[in-house]
């Protein structure tokens, strides 16, 4: 009995020793609505992180939208799919992924990205910058 009880316990605490990480489907809200506009879903492979545009969620969200400001590859890719982080990867000292570049459809340009869990991995401050000057988002995390 108090080797299930131990098990039982472990079980339940395991969660709260898990390390938050970015990966997994977020909601990325929207600065003046404070509505969600996107479904994101970030993926790991071989360290690095990436991540695509699963659904768009905005009510005037058009199903056949493509990324007209896109400068690079992207450019008349259809949003649905679309990937907007390439390349960041973990710090080594901390609970920050950084070193990669995030894509902002709406106007084409990519910035310099730093993604941290926040509330034990329930949220993620997303920084975008260009040199000193850039912009935090909190993404929630898709249930």
């Amino acid at each position: 009995m108090k080797a299930i009880c131990a098990a039982a316990l472990l079980a339940a605490g395991a969660g709260a020793w898990a390390q938050p990480t970015p990966v997994g489907t977020w909601h990325n809200i929207d600065d003046k609505t404070g509505e969600a506009k996107a479904e994101i879903r970030i993926i790991e492979t071989a360290g690095t992180l990436s991540a695509r545009i699963e659904k768009l969620l905005r009510k005037d969200a058009k199903p056949d939208e493509k990324c007209d400001e896109c400068k690079d590859d992207r450019r008349g890719k259809p949003m649905v799919g679309l990937e907007i982080i390439r390349g960041a990867r973990k710090a080594s000292d901390k609970d920050v992924w950084e070193g990669g570049k995030i894509l902002d459809p709406e106007n084409g340009r990519e910035y310099g990205l730093r993604l941290t869990p926040i509330e034990d991995g329930r949220k993620l401050e997303v920084r975008g910058s260009i040199g000193p000057f850039g912009r935090t988002q909190t993404w929630v995390r898709a249930q």
